[in-house]
């Protein structure tokens, strides 16, 4: 697979690429306050339009329709948060069928991290009023979030194809840790959590000499970028990764008793 689009370091140059979408994602974020009542379901500021949903919510899932009409979830890297969702409206696109068919999706988790822990961490807690700016920033931050660790599975089926045996045998008594041991890399751990620093170190600066050295210096703290993956992204990849593996082992090993 050394010159496959789906070699290890192919796959970890688009995961490389990610850091910088996600974060500038929350760069674009942090410009706006926490406007915290499009996060909470009935808020008066609302008249009601949003129904059983928070702006957020709703906002997402209007924006969701469109993106699934242009095909947008159709692309096995894409995962909606919300349902329903249209069919497209352009012909179907054929994508080499790399991935074992699977329906893991954690973005409720994704969602969950996010308002709980994330946008708190980057914004100002007041309310500048701009709440659809505010949601259309929080989306891209979210999709951007759910690419990257959905592309886990991609990683777990080019770990698998080098290994499959070992991956068989342990998807077949779903021994989870010992598949986790399997896919880890502390040290490529480390490196992208050195890595994540100095970009969100770089990316963050506001070049302004007068603020230079100083809290304001920064427009993101960086150690939120940092935690952010730490505690969250490289946690959910590899659940994404584990679950995917124990799928493709079992299917792997009811192929061959056939």
């Amino acid at each position: 697979m050394a010159n496959s689009p789906y070699a290890l370091d192919k796959l970890r140059s688009t995961l490389i690429r990610l850091e910088d979408t996600i974060i500038f994602a929350l760069i674009e974020r942090a410009q706006f306050t926490l406007n915290s009542c499009v996060y909470d379901k009935g808020a008066l500021e609302f008249k009601g339009a949003t129904g059983d949903k928070n702006f957020l919510e709703y906002f997402l899932w209007e924006t969701e329709k469109m993106h699934a009409k242009v095909r947008r979830y159709t692309s096995p890297d894409e995962y909606a948060f919300t349902s329903p969702l249209p069919e497209p409206i352009l012909p179907p696109l054929e994508y080499d069928q790399f991935l074992e068919p699977n329906d893991i999706n954690v973005n409720d988790k994704i969602m969950s991290m996010y308002v709980k822990y994330i946008v708190s961490a980057i914004c100002e807690n007041s309310d500048d009023k701009n709440y659809g700016s505010a949601v259309t920033k929080d989306i891209e931050a979210l999709q951007a979030l759910s690419k990257r660790i959905h592309f886990g599975k991609f990683i777990a089926e080019s770990k698998f194809r080098s290994n499959p045996d070992e991956y068989i045998r342990l998807a077949l008594v779903e021994d989870r840790e010992k598949i986790d041991e399997l896919l880890t890399n502390k040290v490529v751990e480390k490196q992208v959590l050195q890595r994540l620093r100095r970009k969100a170190l770089v990316y963050g600066q506001t070049l302004d000499e007068a603020q230079e050295g100083t809290s304001k210096h920064l427009r993101i703290p960086v150690d939120v970028v940092v935690d952010l993956y730490e505690q969250w992204v490289i946690p959910l990849t590899k659940q994404v990764e584990v679950d995917y593996l124990i799928a493709r082992g079992k299917n792997a090993a009811a192929a061959v008793a056939k």
